[in-house]
């Protein structure tokens, strides 16, 4: 049993969470992914804390094991000519190539599109800049927490009638790695179908828009602007995330129509306050939502998480707990579907990662490898691929091309 993507090359100089998780994807499908890193600067999260010892270890982040599984490792300098001319060598020798390095870079070192088409024609490319190839903001430079801020995620999150507060997590970075995935497969099959190449321009800014669209067609149709409003749902009443027996234990709950309201009262056991006129149709509960949010978490104080979450699926009503990580990793349903499995790690030992999240019929589901060490793999790729002596590549470490 094979897996989809067996036999094609991907060279992938994506680096930090947006970058690294196209070329994971096609590595999980059976791509063969060469990642492109240097000694000189490393990708940012080969940078974290160590999980062992007080040593700072490029071969420890947990966060770069997880994105960057599956691929091979290659460390060569870019800014040196001869290093750039190895990977234009690879390059022509693959299918596709992943880039969200800053406006510019690849075009110093003579590793942009147009020099990588002439030694591949039928090359698929994309780069993931942060606003785009062109336009006023086409050299913005960011991490995922910019992109939301443009985007106007971050205008969003907050509590009603108060200054936004911003989402303070890089939702952005998987959401346009995604997106970059699927441009990717898409130009794939095109290429398979034309024999033509292509480059893909991807804004990681206009990946991270599609998400508030919501918000951006209520501007363009009623003039009205979007703000903070905490957990509510337009629409929903009641909507939140309600306080459970044990501390900081919550119950998400979200009612969306007339029948989850009634199996909502059915639970509580028809109390007199949910029976009052002011909560009997959706208006009336919008209306009155702070007072419906109280009463509402008068009653779930009395449950622990898990009885009450029961209890209100077992009536019809929408609820599920907030989990943190530990109770997501032990969680039954989790485990029966293998949501993270242990892999070995030379350091580490046995080590969680998330598992492939799709399965398919008749192809195999399983992580094809761990990730990478600093130049694990550079023998195989100068001497297998590119068919270097053992007296080239030596010398090529010797002056610090390779390394």
């Amino acid at each position: 049993m094979t897996l989809p993507l067996e036999g094609v090359r991907v060279v992938d100089f994506g680096w930090v969470w947006a970058g690294a998780v196209p070329g994971q994807l096609l590595a999980d499908l059976g791509a063969e992914v060469i990642k492109i890193e240097s000694h000189k600067r490393l990708d940012f999260m080969r940078r974290g804390r160590p999980i062992i010892g007080d040593k700072l270890d490029p071969e420890q982040n947990h966060m770069f094991h997880n994105v960057n599984r599956g691929k091979l490792g290659l460390t060569v300098d870019l800014n040196d000519p001869r290093g750039a001319d190895l990977v234009r060598r690879l390059v022509a020798r693959s299918d596709a190539a992943i880039e969200n390095f800053a406006p510019g870079y690849l075009s110093r070192v003579g590793l942009d599109y147009a020099a990588l088409r002439e030694v591949n024609p039928s090359l698929v490319m994309i780069s993931m800049s942060a606003a785009g190839g062109d336009g006023p903001l086409r050299d913005v430079r960011g991490y995922a927490t910019i992109m939301a801020a443009l985007a106007g995620i971050d205008y969003l999150v907050g509590y009603p009638g108060e200054r936004p507060l911003g989402s303070q997590q890089a939702y952005a970075d998987p959401n346009a790695s995604l997106h970059a995935a699927v441009a990717l497969m898409a130009a794939l099959v095109h290429r398979q179908r034309t024999g033509e190449g292509q480059h893909i321009d991807l804004s990681q800014w206009e990946t991270t828009i599609v998400t508030v669209a919501e918000a951006v067609m209520d501007y363009v149709m009623n003039g009205r602007v979007a703000a903070p409003q905490g957990n509510r749902y337009a629409g929903l009443a009641p909507c939140g995330n309600y306080p459970c027996r044990d501390a900081d234990s919550w119950v998400s709950i979200a009612v969306g129509d007339e029948a989850q309201w009634a199996a909502l009262v059915a639970a509580m056991g028809s109390p007199e306050w949910a029976l009052g006129p002011e909560f009997r149709t959706a208006a009336g509960r919008l209306e009155n939502l702070f007072a419906l949010d109280r009463h509402l978490a008068a009653w779930t104080r009395g449950f622990g998480s898990a009885e009450l979450v029961e209890r209100l699926t077992r009536h019809g009503v929408p609820a599920a707990p907030l989990m943190d990580h530990e109770a997501r990793y032990f969680d039954p349903h989790y485990r029966e579907r293998e949501t993270y499995v242990e892999i070995d790690h030379p350091i580490l030992g046995r080590e969680v990662v998330y598992n492939v999240p799709w399965r398919m019929n008749d192809v195999p589901r399983r992580i094809t490898r761990r990730a990478p060490f600093l130049g694990e793999h550079n023998d195989y790729v100068c001497k297998e691929i590119l068919g270097l002596t053992d007296e080239e590549v030596a010398r090529l470490v010797a002056e610090e091309v390779l390394r």
